[in-house]
């Protein structure tokens, strides 16, 4: 299951979606996860799930691609809705035990939570495999900007979180040969009780940690015989460019805000 894992890798494509300038993607999705949080009822959840899967589509990469790509955090989606569902109190109460109780109001609020969740992993997992490793860097080095009056290292910054989203599918594979290694040693993942499981779990965090700071090593050493200097003005071999494309996709979210305020409202 972590091989299914597409957060964080890029797919080259020729898109609208793979056209949009990065740092409209990323404005665009830094905003519409502020907008998600504006829905509270049916009809806004449906108007931001459509918006959600019309984007998928302009992209041109299947939605069962998409689908697989959330089941590895299916289950941390679920226990979040469980805890919002049991600690959630109000309308008709089905069950209760203690501190516990189901109410309608609670499975009601659990939906909408697991909705978020996913439309979130979606919209973001849309930046990530339309938008290069290169133009990603330099859409975040570009929002940043502003604060280089406060003389923060800027472009390292915004190298390191670039660095970070590109590493999630490496270190996932890292993490599934290590399991696929351990099992063929005869241990068994998921099995026995809570201390026997995290005593299984050992195995792989230690090679994992090591396999990870030889990859961020060998990447500094690179680096730096390239003579990588993030702190000096570099020249770039492409220029990121606003287009009307980018107009547009601004015009549609603020139709998408004015949308989710009137179904809120009514």
């Amino acid at each position: 299951m972590i091989d299914k894992l597409i957060f964080g890798r890029f797919m080259p494509g020729k898109s609208l979606i793979h056209h949009l300038d990065a740092r409209t993607k990323l404005i665009a999705g830094f905003y519409f996860i502020g907008i998600l949080f504006l829905a509270n009822n049916w009809q806004t959840y449906a108007l931001l799930t459509l918006f959600t899967f019309a984007v998928i589509a302009l992209t041109g990469i299947s939605y069962r691609f998409f689908i697989k790509g959330v089941k590895p955090l299916i289950w941390l989606i679920l226990f979040t809705v469980v805890l919002q569902m049991l600690f959630t109190s109000g309308g008709t109460i089905f069950f209760s035990w203690g501190p516990f109780a189901i109410s309608s109001f609670g499975l009601i609020n659990g939906v909408y939570v697991f909705i978020r969740f996913v439309l979130i992993i979606f919209i973001s997992t849309v930046i990530t495999l339309t938008t290069t490793p290169m133009d990603l860097t330099d859409a975040i080095a570009y929002i940043l900007r502003p604060f280089k009056v406060l003389k923060m290292p800027v472009q390292d910054i915004a190298l390191m979180i670039s660095v970070a989203l590109r590493f999630i599918p490496t270190l996932m594979e890292e993490t599934d040969k290590i399991m696929k290694a351990q099992r063929a040693r005869g241990v068994e993942f998921g099995e026995g009780n809570l201390f026997e499981q995290m005593k299984v779990v050992v195995p792989i965090f230690i090679p994992l940690f090591v396999s990870s700071f030889n990859r961020a090593e060998d990447l500094a050493d690179a680096m730096e015989a390239r003579g990588y200097q993030g702190d000096q003005k570099r020249t770039r071999f492409r220029i990121l460019h606003w287009h009307w494309c980018d107009l547009v996709a601004g015009l549609v979210l603020v139709a998408l805000t004015v949308g989710l305020v009137t179904l809120r409202i009514s």
